[in-house]
């Protein structure tokens, strides 16, 4: 009779339960989620929540960003038209450059899906650039296609049914160090392996202790009117690290409108200031928000936002370690395309757990 492969995914948010969820489909997998925070909760520390959540690639051609990004469409293309449930459906895309934000940090964030003839205009469908004479002024370059957007509140408990499904057991702890997860199998026995997905956490927990990990926040407002389209724009006049993008989010969601990526702050509670810039420059950019004529009193507002991207120095790591005696594979770090590069990333973690997991078969013959 073959032995389970005993698991333990640290980590709860769309990376840690995506890996899961792949990882669980192996019927020769016993996994348990440990989590400090579970879907349904909204705090600082736990990013996914907050997601717009959108598929706007960002990665410049030829990069590993760019291939999970790749990885990632089929995937949430198949999920709109096959499980209604998941929380996604299609959305028309409109994406506005300008020349002069180009050297802005968001301008550097968002290079890969402002360019003029851009890497991901064969994954998409209807990609098209829009004429230069339809361009508004200072606007040196557009593209539509069609695109997805997350209903997060609906498609992270989702991904829980579908792990839930193929018995893995969820449960609450916190960890100081890294290593200790190996004891919280829900067997009663040592894990063979820990995933860690711990986005910003990995920070500070015990054995990663990571320093190249940096909180980017960013502020949202949720309202409900409709702008028609998921739009966005390289930059903003207001500040180098603030952005301007709107999309409404599947089954209800609302919309969700930005934003900020400010990089090194922490701070949770929502700024009533920049909360009217984020109103005031998507009304400007998408005038059909509102009511003809009307300004920020114009939009039904659902609720104030923020969350802390998990900004990795370098990019994601999702790389096979040794912790304190324990296999541990890591996938951290995704920023702000967590979600459209989710599948890509625990594809490859996937693999990385099955190397580990064979190097310890080797091991022991």
């Amino acid at each position: 009779m073959s032995t389970k492969n005993n698991i333990v995914i640290v980590g709860a948010g769309v990376s840690g339960l995506t890996t899961a969820y792949l990882l669980s489909k192996d019927a020769s997998n016993s996994i348990t989620i440990v989590s400090k925070h579970m879907p349904g909760d909204y705090d600082i520390e736990y990013c996914s929540p907050w997601a717009g959540a959108n598929y706007l690639p960002t990665g410049k051609a030829g990069t590993n960003h760019a291939k999970w990004e790749r990885e990632t469409w089929p995937v949430l293309k198949e999920l709109v038209e096959t499980q209604p449930d998941a929380g996604i459906h299609f959305q028309d895309t409109v994406v506005y450059n300008r020349q002069k934000d180009r050297m802005s940090q968001t301008g550097a964030w968002f290079a890969g899906l402002t360019e003029k003839d851009p890497g991901y205009k064969d994954v998409v469908p209807n990609f098209q650039k829009v004429p230069d004479d339809q361009l508004s002024p200072g606007v040196d370059n557009a593209s539509t296609f069609t695109s997805v957007c997350i209903n997060t509140a609906v498609y992270l408990p989702w991904l829980v049914g579908q792990c839930r499904k193929n018995g893995v057991v969820l449960k609450r702890a916190v960890f100081k160090h890294i290593a200790e997860a190996a004891n919280a199998h829900h067997s009663g026995k040592k894990a063979d392996l820990v995933v860690n997905c711990t986005g910003l956490s990995s920070k500070k927990l015990g054995g990663v202790n990571d320093d190249k990990l940096h909180p980017y926040r960013g502020q949202v407002v949720v309202v409900r009117n409709d702008p028609g389209a998921m739009v966005s724009i390289s930059g903003t006049d207001d500040a180098e690290d603030e952005l301007v993008y709107m999309m409404t989010r599947a089954a209800g969601g609302g919309t969700v409108i930005g934003g900020s990526y400010q990089k090194d702050q922490w701070d949770p509670l929502p700024d009533p200031n920049l909360a009217v810039r984020i109103m005031k420059r998507a009304i400007a950019l998408r005038p059909q928000l509102v009511s003809k004529g009307r300004g920020i009193e114009g939009l039904d507002i659902i609720r104030h936002g923020v969350g802390l991207r998990p900004v990795r120095d370098g990019g994601p790591r999702i790389e096979i370690d040794k912790i304190d005696g324990v296999s541990v594979v890591h996938n951290y770090g995704h920023g702000g395309f967590g979600y459209q590069a989710s599948y890509g990333c625990a594809m490859e973690a996937v693999k990385l757990v099955a190397e580990a997991l064979q190097r310890r078969d080797s091991a022991k013959l």
